[in-house]
């Protein structure tokens, strides 16, 4: 099982000034420490979760990834997730198709319907109904697949029009950058990711073994293998360095112990913050070795432990 760093927070003590370098170095930390990929938030305020406030230090997605990408060289690199509302499509995977070249191929996509309205209305974002922005969210798929592909062609959609889907430089990976397609919706969304992801995100909880069944039954009614789709699952593992998480690094081993067992590739893992090098090194030491020596359910070893 490969693991990546999912931070959500910029709230080190020492202010705003501290974040570029805080970052920086947590990035170098993370990649010396083992982790597969740095996936932070996609949001323009902080979410309302667990009592975190909105007007919280919140960094644009894609300006984030563009300054790690700087100065790290083999982490992969995308967001969890951006909302489809936010870019227009072909601005979107214009962005992406950037990132992926200055990065050196290291870009992903990940994308969903998106949900913060808060954000949208303060910032004077459209933010359509919900079945609307699913309809928006295929479009922007077949749209990065037709830019990607090289063909120059008009795209003309309910919702989106493009003259010609010309994107020069192609990224570098091939065949595209992976798209990962985030969100737990099963009439939707794990349809999306069935015809157009190459890895879908779940959250960690009771429900996720079933999750994993219906996108099992969603893939199979396109004909498509269940395995070609990277399972990645979001995962709180409150481990500190100074000892004072909730956790400890046995018990996070235990916890991804019975991912890998449901199949799931990568755990995205959110750790304590402010996030701290004492605790990139901890899981350096103690806990990503170890998870990659765990068998994941459905994966040849090779291919479980590939970078």
């Amino acid at each position: 099982m490969r693991i990546g760093l999912h931070p959500t927070r910029f709230n080190w003590p020492e202010g705003d000034a501290a974040i570029g370098p805080k970052v920086a170095a947590i990035a170098r930390a993370a990649e010396d420490a083992g982790f597969a990929g740095f996936w932070p938030m996609d949001h323009f305020f902080q979410i309302p979760l667990d009592g975190w406030q909105p007007e919280e230090p919140m960094l644009e997605g894609y300006s984030v990834l563009t300054f790690v990408a700087a100065v790290t060289q083999r982490m992969a690199l995308g967001t969890l997730v951006t909302g489809v509302t936010y870019r227009h499509p072909g601005v979107l995977v214009k962005t992406v198709t950037s990132l992926d070249i200055l990065s050196g191929g290291r870009a992903w996509l990940g994308i969903g319907a998106a949900w913060y309205e808060r954000e949208h209305l303060g910032l004077g974002v459209p933010f359509p109904p919900l079945a609307e922005r699913f309809e928006r969210l295929e479009e922007t798929l077949q749209i990065a697949q037709q830019m990607w592909s090289g063909e120059v062609a008009p795209f003309t959609g309910k919702h989106y029009q493009l003259a010609e889907t010309l994107c020069s430089p192609l990224p570098l990976s091939k065949p595209h950058p992976p798209i990962m397609i985030g969100g737990g919706g099963e009439r939707k969304t794990m349809r999306l990711v069935a015809r157009y992801g190459d890895a879908c995100n779940f959250f960690d909880g009771p429900e996720l073994p079933h999750k994993l069944e219906v996108l099992r039954e969603r893939c199979a009614e396109i004909g498509r293998p269940y395995a070609e789709v990277e399972k990645t699952v979001s995962v709180r593992l409150p481990v500190a360095s100074d000892g004072s998480g909730a956790m400890t690094p046995d018990e996070a081993l235990e916890r991804l112990g019975r991912l890998a067992e449901l199949g799931v590739d990568q755990a995205l893992v959110m750790v304590p913050e402010p996030l701290q090098l004492g605790t990139i090194e901890l899981f350096g030491a103690h806990i990503i070795p170890e998870a990659a020596r765990l068998p994941v359910a459905g994966r040849e070893p090779a291919a479980a432990y590939a970078e």
